[in-house]
């Protein structure tokens, strides 16, 4: 059995609050060590008592700010003796007051002083969690690599229907319980590719597509910090390097082959997300096209099917390429994937513009030889790589198992 986790349960004053002594509940018949925190507001909602008698453990409030025994500021030995933090319900204001660094309590000031696997389950009305200053404050906090847990479309404390409901106790644990996953890629070598080309036209002009890399800088940073030795190759962006990878700049098809050359054949898995260029102009002129000279008469040849060539320079790695379709997702990522010789293709609908080029979420399906397609709903693309990453992890155990069967 899994070493049990010491969970510390930060709860917030909203009406999903009464929830909380399911989640702890559920932890500790699973063997898992409960502490909670609460808010000023989250006693409105569930009272302390219930949940020191469910965690046999005083709750932190207010008045356990000052010193413990040792002279130890409380909010630093409880972080220190915490393994997880899940904060549930996040309510909008405590959502603000995790991204800005607001200290302003027991909760958050531990938050801070925390060093582990911090989780929060949103739980808000459907016009609050959409409104921009909302999104800022989670896209601040995935950033950082906190996991969001849901929200999930559901009945409303309104009583209307909608995206913010909580998402349920189980799920909740289990997203807790997955926090072990940490490391389990440690040693595994990972090569993505992220981003555009851009193909030359004249010293000024290029021809490019809309890809932001948002999906494979989030590939990278999900491997790197699960322990993969990670290598991100990647197309003009403007992202930051995610901690703990190794990055390499590109501009054309022909750069980013190269480069998939040189780093393929020692890796064990390659992911293709990113949107290379199918063609570009069989010149490039040495000057800038004047606009007075008329429309250039563009002549176009086909760039190399990077993916393709994987079959040849990385056979033994698993191959996964990305399809940003319009139409026919099926369709298109089986003929890719057999055309190009990939294990799997994730498609993704770019016509459509909440999960488009630029978006901060996507929803994928996941096409695998002689295997199930996994569809990923609409959710961030941290998270979207987290599953992505859980079904490499699978499918690599699996290899090696049946391999270790066969030599047996």
């Amino acid at each position: 059995m899994p070493e049990p986790l010491n969970v510390l349960l930060g709860v917030s004053g909203g009406i999903a609050a009464f929830k909380a002594p399911e989640i702890v509940r559920t932890l500790r018949g699973r063997g898992h060590r409960v502490r909670c925190a609460m808010t000023r507001s989250a006693g409105a909602f569930v009272t302390p008592l219930t949940l020191e008698v469910l965690t046999e453990h005083p709750v932190y409030r207010e008045e356990y700010l000052e010193a413990n025994d040792s002279g130890e500021e409380l909010h630093i030995s409880v972080a220190r003796w915490a393994d997880v933090m899940c904060v549930a319900p996040a309510t909008c204001n405590t959502l603000a007051r995790l991204a800005l660094g607001l200290a302003d309590d027991f909760m958050v000031t531990t938050s801070l002083a925390f060093t582990g696997s911090l989780l929060v389950a949103p739980a808000m009305t459907t016009e609050m969690w959409e409104k921009a200053p909302v999104q800022g404050h989670v896209a601040a906090l995935e950033e950082r690599g906190v996991v969001l847990v849901g929200p999930v479309v559901g009945p409303l404390a309104t009583g209307e229907t909608g995206m913010g409901r909580m998402a349920e106790p189980q799920d909740i644990v289990a997203a807790i319980e997955a926090t072990r996953r940490k490391g389990d890629l440690a040693g595994r070598a990972v090569l993505i590719t992220a981003g555009p080309t851009q193909e030359a036209l004249d010293p000024v002009r290029f021809l490019s597509n809309r890809s932001s890399g948002k999906m494979g800088f989030s590939l990278a940073a999900e491997a790197a910090s699960r322990g993969a030795k990670t290598h991100l190759i990647s197309g003009p962006v403007s992202l930051p390097t995610p901690l703990g990878v190794v990055r390499v700049d590109v501009t054309t098809a022909a750069e980013m082959a190269a480069r998939v050359e040189e780093l393929a054949p020692e890796s064990e898995v390659v992911i293709m997300s990113a949107a290379v260029a199918d063609f570009r102009p069989v010149t490039t002129r040495s000057s800038k096209i004047k606009k007075g000279a008329g429309g250039p008469d563009l002549k176009l040849e086909g760039t190399e099917d990077i993916l393709a060539r994987l079959q040849t320079i990385a056979p033994n790695a698993l191959r996964i390429g990305f399809a940003a379709e319009t139409g026919e997702l099926e369709e298109e990522a089986r003929r890719k994937m057999k055309e190009k010789g990939a294990h799997w293709i994730v498609a993704n609908d770019v016509s459509r513009s909440d999960i488009g080029f630029g978006s901060e979420h996507n929803e994928v399906t996941v096409f695998r030889r002689n295997k199930p397609a996994v569809t990923l709903g609409r959710q961030a693309k941290r998270r979207i790589a987290g599953r992505l990453l859980d079904l490499v992890k699978q499918e690599l155990d699996g290899v090696e198992a049946e391999v270790a069967v066969t030599s047996g």
